[in-house]
């Protein structure tokens, strides 16, 4: 089931309707959920998987955000012998049932349900907290759960504005606690391994590195607004955003694609992508950023009290200038690339030829020399998924216990998730922006440096930093 869904999710962008015919109901009982092919394979699984850390303890974990991701990664946690699941959160009362039911069923934890992460925070002081909830929730989730003593689990991106991901790494720092960001393309063996070949010097000085990501769609019809599903609290979903009507297009999942919640596919995807680039320059932030793109396919977006559409870009190319090279992003929600043997990931140029850095795909360098072979190396996934969360989970409980920085630690994962906002900020105002890195900065645009954080909406009150 669960490889279904991701294929269907890969192949149509994250395709809410194949998400949503590809995910079991929310209202399966215990008994139905576990006999899914997934459930049955983590039960079969899970005595082999148990392998307890060094220290043997078992942290007291909760989970913040108890849909399809966020239990993901819960089950890796399970599995790794490392936790007692105490609390998990979410604002459905379904989604909280079939997910408390699960952890029962899988690994004999009794956890309690809250609709309020604060309460969770207050009442059950875990150990670690996972949140997997949407963008715009995840600089207020986490400087919450460290200032109340937990390390944190958070997925990528850190935040939704700048500001935001810069307070969560202040927060973090001020409370001494280990953050571990769902960037694990970080840890994948043969993005390791294909760092390192980049890195020995073969491919000569790379001068450009492209991006990309494209998918299947077509114009996008306005969905119907409707009544939140009961039991859902959807004003506490909003949280600090905008309080939109609530649509089935953005819940469950969705909300990548509404920029209330979220910075479309550049966030979602090019994160990951330009977290690779980082990773692999001395450089830390480009000085020069600019973007374009639209939807000239989907349509302009529409939002009323009676229905609604997406509002992110279905179209878009971000540039990255560095001081030794030039980086860009492009993606599409409508058309592949067939004559490209490659469908998604990212190029390196090189002096000596080009290297692709790709997921399911692998790595593979074309040297200029056609006389040279091709050198390529398989992809090392975990499946389902292909995310490689069992070893991000790994390094995660290496690095509490250790006391050492996670692969995927909160400064280098804000420097990469920073680089998808600036490039919202660029595409929202129509002109390129010059970035201070060091300090933070849009270098002589008012208007851009405004853009670096937002009004929440009350009572939330935005982080300071």
């Amino acid at each position: 089931m669960r490889a279904e869904l991701w294929f269907a999710w890969v192949g149509k962008l994250y395709s809410m309707e194949a998400l949503k015919a590809s995910i079991p109901h929310l209202h399966m009982k215990r008994r139905t959920f576990v006999t899914t092919t997934a459930a049955t394979g983590l039960l079969q699984q899970f005595p082999l998987l148990a392998a307890p850390q060094k220290s043997g303890k078992k942290y007291r974990t909760a989970l913040i955000g108890s849909g399809w991701w966020g239990m993901n990664i819960l089950r890796e946690a399970m599995a790794s012998g490392t936790i007692t699941v105490v609390a998990l959160n979410d604002v459905s009362d379904d989604a909280l049932e079939v997910a408390t039911e699960e952890v029962t069923d899988l690994s004999g934890d009794k956890p309690k349900a809250y609709k309020d992460y604060r309460e969770l925070l207050a009442k059950e002081k875990p150990e670690i907290v996972i949140i997997s909830t949407p963008d715009h929730w995840h600089a207020l989730q986490t400087i919450a759960a460290v200032q109340a003593g937990a390390h944190v689990f958070v997925e990528k991106p850190t935040g939704h504005t700048v500001h935001e991901s810069r307070a969560m790494v202040n927060a973090a720092k001020a409370s001494g606690k280990t953050i571990q960001v769902g960037l694990h393309r970080r840890i994948g063996p043969h993005h390791v391994s294909g760092m390192e070949f980049l890195r020995n010097g073969k491919i000569g000085k790379v001068g450009m590195v492209r991006m990309f990501v494209a998918g299947r769609g077509g114009p996008e019809t306005p969905r119907p607004n409707s009544a939140p599903p009961k039991g859902m609290d959807w004003d506490m979903y909003c949280g600090p955003a905008p309080l939109r009507p609530f649509n089935s297009r953005i819940h469950p999942g969705g909300f990548r694609h509404f920029l209330d919640f979220a910075n479309g596919i550049l966030g979602d995807w090019g994160v990951h992508w330009l977290d690779q680039v980082l990773w692999w320059t001395e450089e830390k932030y480009p000085r020069r950023v600019y973007s374009t793109g639209g939807r000239p396919v989907r349509g302009l977006p529409v939002l009323n009290d009676r229905e609604q559409t997406s509002d992110a870009p279905d179209t878009q190319v971000a540039v990255y200038e560095f001081e030794s090279f030039t980086a860009t992003w492009e993606h599409r929600r409508y058309a592949e690339n067939p004559p490209e043997k490659h469908k998604i990931g990212c190029y390196f140029y090189g002096e000596n030829g080009v290297f692709h850095m790709g997921w399911r795909d692998g790595w593979t360098f074309y040297p200029s020399n056609s006389r040279d072979k091709v050198i390529h190396q398989d992809s090392q996934l975990q499946e389902p998924d292909g995310h490689n969360l069992k070893l991000l989970w790994k390094d995660f409980i290496d690095g509490i216990e250790g006391r050492k920085e996670t692969v995927c630690g909160i400064e280098s994962s804000h420097r990469s998730s920073v680089l998808p906002m600036l490039g919202m900020i660029s595409l929202n105002l129509g002109r390129s922006i010059q970035w201070d890195g060091e300090k933070e900065q849009v270098v002589g645009d008012p208007a851009a440096s405004k853009l670096l954080r937002r009004d929440y909406r009350k009572p939330w009150i935005y982080p300071e930093i």
